[in-house]
């Protein structure tokens, strides 16, 4: 059976628990990291030397990042279907937004916004950073709603690895308490995320638990 160790609020072990419940794998998910603790163990930082969830475990296998999992588990599971599709010039496409999502789109909302108005008390909160931030992130959509355009999927017609990537950052994100710019495409595309069952049950997850006194 996979093991996934992490706590169910991070948005990394999110984004690795919807592919594994769009792949329809036996699985279990240990509670690691934040509150739960055991990230610092010995036996953790053998799995993962940085202390940071989530990690895999797959028979003899043990990985961390959560695109390199889930590139794993769509290559040996996914049967070379739309979700990680076995051509490979079909493959670098979906690949290429994933990386995308990874490196660019998630982490200019993560640090710089969710952390301000989440995890930030109000007093410290620095709000003409988080201003910028906004304004950044709302760039980042302007290249996603083009991509998108008014239906379908990041890579068209078919859900793929891309769209976990790319679509576990919107719950957050439509979610907090931040100004937003009307964005019909964006806003089509994230209902047809919310009636996928994976999405709502591994993805929109309450985070109050995540949320700093004073926040």
């Amino acid at each position: 059976m996979i093991t996934i160790y992490g706590r169910a609020s991070s948005s990394n072990v999110q984004a690795v628990m919807w592919g594994v419940a769009e792949l329809g794998l036996a699985h279990e998910r240990l509670d690691y990291g934040h509150v739960f603790g055991g990230t610092d163990t010995p036996e953790f930082r053998a799995m993962n030397p940085n202390g940071l969830v989530p990690v895999l475990r797959d028979g003899d296998l043990v990985m961390f990042e959560s695109c390199a999992i889930l590139r794993y588990l769509a290559a040996r599971y996914g049967d070379g279907g739309a979700l990680w599709p076995a051509d490979p010039v079909a493959r670098a496409r979906v690949d290429m937004w994933a990386e995308w999502g990874k490196t660019s789109f998630g982490t200019t909302f993560t640090g710089p916004i969710f952390w301000s108005r989440v995890r930030t008390p109000a007093r410290d909160r620095d709000e003409a950073a988080l201003t910028r931030a906004i304004a950044a992130f709302e760039g980042k959509l302007d290249i996603l709603e083009g991509q998108i355009g008014q239906g379908g999927f990041v890579c068209g017609e078919d859900f793929t690895l891309a769209d976990i990537v790319i679509g576990h950052v919107l719950f957050r994100w439509f979610d907090i308490d931040v100004p937003r710019r009307p964005r019909p495409g964006i806003e089509g595309y994230y209902a047809r995320l919310k009636a996928r069952p994976a999405f709502a049950e591994h993805v929109m997850i309450s985070y109050e638990s995540l949320r700093a006194e004073g926040a």
